[in-house]
């Protein structure tokens, strides 16, 4: 016997549950930052459990003296002694501060808002401790910012390039040693770096005419 239906040929069943749109590309999307997330902490206690004494205190400095980048400044101050070249680098170079500082502070850690590392719970060695900033912990601020100012300086001056991409590196790794990051910070800093440098330099770049004349520069 069949149910019995209604005028619209509808029976008087249950209706079926309407059906949810797919989940899957947000679904692997979930699955995949999870993943991310999960060798980002294995490499961050994998740092931490690693024993370096000789590595330790120099890290500890180098990353305390990259705060407010003191060391790309004073750099900056150098060149600017030199003559056009190097104090155009400098320009660049501290454009490309400006924009990583006030990307990573104002727009990333905003948006983001990652939690610090639990330095205690991974047992950091108390020899690498630096002052654990308050703010969040996504993107590296100061790796953003060194690795800004290696990049632009890089473009003008070829021959500082790879010493101050080497020190950028330092800074970076220093403050994944150091326990105040996890290494996708890091990377994040790296990528947000880059793109600062060329916003500096175009910009830079956008107030002169052929030839190396600032605009509005008279003969």
């Amino acid at each position: 016997m069949t149910e019995p239906t209604d005028a619209d040929g509808d029976t008087t069943g249950p209706l079926p549950a309407e059906a949810s749109p797919p989940a899957g590309p947000r679904r692997a999307l979930s699955a995949v930052l999870r993943d991310l997330r999960a060798v980002d902490g294995a490499l961050y206690a994998a740092v931490a459990a690693t024993p370096t004494p000789t590595l330790d205190r120099a890290l500890r400095r180098l990353s305390h003296a990259a705060d407010h980048s003191k060391i790309s400044l004073s750099i900056a101050a150098a060149l600017a002694l030199g003559g056009p070249r190097p104090r155009r680098a400098a320009l660049c170079g501290v454009g490309a501060v400006a924009v990583a500082s006030a990307s990573a502070n104002l727009l990333g850690k905003r948006l983001v808002r990652r939690a610090r590392p639990d330095r205690e719970a991974a047992r950091v060695t108390v020899d690498r401790h630096v002052p654990m900033p308050t703010s969040a912990s996504f993107p590296s601020g100061h790796t953003a910012s060194a690795v800004a100012f290696a990049t632009a300086v890089g473009v003008v001056l070829p021959a500082a390039a790879v010493p101050l991409g080497a020190l950028a590196g330092a800074v970076g790794y220093s403050r994944v040693h150091t326990g105040v990051h996890y290494p996708g910070d890091v990377v994040a800093g790296v990528v947000l770096g880059i793109a600062s440098a060329a916003t500096a330099l175009t910009a830079v770049a956008a107030t002169e005419v052929p030839g190396g004349r600032a605009v509005g520069r008279r003969r």
